[in-house]
């Protein structure tokens, strides 16, 4: 009798450890890879996932999306709108994921000319309104071009406007699409047209004057001025990127039209600064070779 309970207390450690091994088992089994318990499969499966198909569109940004100085000097063209434009030479975004006859009734063009990222906000809230699949963004040329550098838009403001404009948008129409384009590289614009002595007269009227200014300059203070506003554009566009990047439904460019080498027969004929018809087609076709990828640009 004296060994009978040691033995059954050790029968019934021996069980008790089997069961918690059952269970440890049990449980390692359903948070292993593929198993119904794995979390990260669930989570996997409820994030939204990218359409490359979307069926609406609208457009918020500046002077590039209006189209300005495409057509005529100094006056907004939003028929060549890279975005949502219908001229048949440009096929614009809309043009191109909707067809021709969808593409006016199913497109909304809210950008406008002189607009920096301040003025994000509001646009997106009205293109919120027709709850469009994918709304594009192209915002920032404004903000470094100013009339000096020093009153460029500081980097944290740049930052704060777009992180409160998408919010906004995401209160409104959850489930809409963002495409995001960069910011052009301005010196590279000012290369074009510099040596072109009716270009320089435009550029007097003042545009872009933190970069344009004194085009012919070499001092020390031109290029170094020239250098700042081209830095200040490569710091928005790692905002863009960065904030783009923590919104599962919002695909930034890559630098795509950053890193694009416009040349002078891409751009306006009157301006040599804005897109011209042929820039405005290029622009439509990296935003639709981005927005029908199956994976965002790395």
């Amino acid at each position: 009798m004296r060994t009978t309970a040691p033995r059954r207390r050790a029968r019934r450690t021996l069980a008790g450890a089997g069961a918690a091994v059952a269970l440890l088992t049990g449980t390692v089994a359903g948070c292993s890879p593929g198993g119904p318990g794995d979390a990260g499969e669930r989570g996997a499966q409820a994030a939204p996932r990218w359409n490359t198909r979307p069926t609406s569109i609208a457009a918020v940004g500046d002077s590039i999306t209006r189209g300005f100085d495409a057509c005529s000097v100094l006056a907004d063209c939003p028929e060549v709108s890279w975005a949502t434009g219908n001229d048949p030479a440009v096929r614009s975004l809309a043009m191109r994921l909707l067809g021709d006859a969808a593409a006016p009734s199913r497109s909304w063009n809210y950008a406008v000319t002189g607009s920096r990222m301040a003025d994000l906000p509001a646009q997106l809230t009205a293109a919120a309104g027709h709850a469009p699949d994918l709304v594009t963004v192209m915002v920032g040329s404004n903000d470094a071009c100013r009339p000096t550098v020093a009153s460029m838009t500081p980097v944290a403001d740049f930052k704060a406007g777009f992180e409160t404009a998408l919010a906004g948008l995401r209160a409104a129409s959850p489930s809409t699409q963002v495409y995001v384009s960069s910011v052009p590289d301005l010196q590279r614009l000012w290369e074009q047209g510099k040596d072109t002595p009716m270009v320089r007269q435009v550029w007097k009227l003042g545009i872009c004057q933190s970069m344009l200014a004194d085009p012919l300059s070499a001092a020390t203070g031109a290029t170094a001025r020239r250098e700042q506003v081209r830095a200040r554009v490569v710091e928005y566009n790692e905002v863009l990127r960065e904030v783009c990047a923590k919104d599962a439904l919002c695909r930034y460019d890559g630098g795509a039209v950053f890193q694009y080498p416009f040349s002078a027969d891409q751009l306006s004929r009157w301006d040599w600064f804005h897109p011209g018809r042929d820039g405005q087609a290029r622009l439509a076709e990296l935003a639709h070779r981005q927005v029908t990828a199956a994976e965002p640009p790395r």
